[in-house]
């Protein structure tokens, strides 16, 4: 699968939204700015904000005016009851997340930073600043902030199903894994917000911290991306990257990035394309309790995915053989091209988009049916059985 063009006809046209000063202008979206330009300039940016490209200082950028509300922080705190361990959602590089009710009813997420935590003010206030001028069906939405002397807090729509990762990794035995086409559909929702983000904005959108644990779900399992707060403005004009320092999670970071600081669009690419790994996997991009060479899940798949006769050896295990292998086919192809160590060679999202929405159309019924080899295997046990289960899965699955 060398390119996505015989999939589905490619969008010709979206409106770009003006990151700079809240308006809209209609656009073709931009070609990528990873290498297609070869002896082009640089964006250079210490991570403050500030230089080329940066969001201007404006009224369009008051997040009071594009819908974010301010609260006090006694409001949040008898929303989340003194914010009690119960209600504890979880925790990160921010700080703590808490389940709290406004005034309204509204049930809320709302993130309090940690002083002491790994990332601070500068990327709260981007966070803030980005959320409040992107919108999208497929980003979380921010609901209002909190600035109260030295707290910050953020406060988002609630999602009851919490992140992408709770249910891909350690679930507990009575709990119903993700279906395949659960997981194509997660796949297409998160694409579709990175696509947003690349090709609607202006000037364009770096998530850098794409991840499992950053998409967050709906009860419908509609994902939404999340945590914004290492987000950078894209290179524009004659700009190929934006060098910056490096940040990010250790395992979805785009190796040119992890080297040298410099950063692109196809940066994002490679961490959208460890997500579909873990999604197709079940695995984590780093997981130290397996044993050496499987612990980190790029290096781990590489020799599966050269290879279309291991690509079934990759499947998750829990999965019971419930997927159609033609999806799954493509699927990979998709991922080892979104994974592809030189960045000119990773596809653009849009097409990752239309390719995803292709195998998310099409009618199979291999999920209803089980297929005779039910329980998990290692790699090495799924390997001697390759050939048998192939033909299983072809025999049990109806394409339309």
């Amino acid at each position: 699968m060398s390119c996505f063009s015989c999939l589905s006809p490619r969008r010709s046209v979206v409106r770009r939204i003006d990151v700079e000063n809240g308006k809209r202008s209609s656009s073709r979206h931009s070609a990528d700015s990873s290498g297609s330009r070869k002896g082009k300039k640089d964006t250079h940016d210490n991570d403050s904000g500030k230089g080329k490209g940066a969001m201007n200082d404006n009224k369009g950028n008051d997040p009071k005016s594009s819908g974010a509300r301010s609260f006090t922080f006694r409001e949040l705190a008898a929303a989340t009851r003194g914010f009690k361990e119960v209600n504890l959602l979880g925790e990160g590089g921010f700080g703590k997340v808490y389940k709290g009710r406004l005034e309204t009813g509204q049930v809320v997420a709302i993130k309090q930073l940690n002083h002491d935590g790994l990332q601070g003010f500068q990327e709260f206030i981007v966070e803030v600043l980005m959320l409040s001028l992107l919108h999208h069906s497929n980003l979380v939405t921010l609901i209002g902030y909190c600035t109260d002397g030295d707290q910050r807090l953020l406060v988002y729509e609630f999602m009851p199903m919490g992140s992408l990762e709770d249910h891909l990794f350690g679930l507990q035995p009575e709990k119903e894994p993700l279906s395949w086409s659960s997981r194509i559909k997660i796949a297409v929702g998160a694409a579709r917000g990175l696509e947003y983000l690349h090709c609607q904005a202006n000037p364009p959108v770096i998530y850098r911290d794409l991840k499992s644990a950053n998409i967050l779900l709906d009860n419908d399992f509609n994902p939404k991306l999340s945590d914004f707060g290492l987000a950078k403005l894209g290179p524009v004009g004659d700009n190929t990257h934006v060098s910056t320092r490096v940040m990010g999670t250790y395992g979805y970071c785009a190796p040119e990035y992890a080297m040298s600081g410099k950063l692109t669009l196809k940066s994002d690419i490679y961490g959208f394309g460890v997500v579909l790994l873990e999604l197709i996997t079940g695995r984590r991009a780093i997981d130290c309790n397996k044993r050496q060479g499987e612990q980190n899940l790029v290096s781990w798949s590489r020799p599966f995915l050269k290879d279309r006769r291991k690509f079934v050896q990759l499947v998750d295990p829990s999965l019971q053989g419930r997927f159609p292998v033609r999806c799954l086919h493509h699927a990979v192809a998709i991922t080892a091209m979104c994974l592809q160590e030189q960045p000119t060679f990773r596809p653009l999202i849009s097409d990752i988009v239309v390719a995803l929405e292709y195998l998310a159309s099409q009618s199979y019924t291999s999920e209803n049916s089980r297929v005779r080899d039910p329980s998990p295997q290692s790699p090495s046990q799924q390997g001697s059985n390759v050939s048998s289960r192939e033909s299983d899965y072809r025999t049990s699955t109806t394409y339309e």
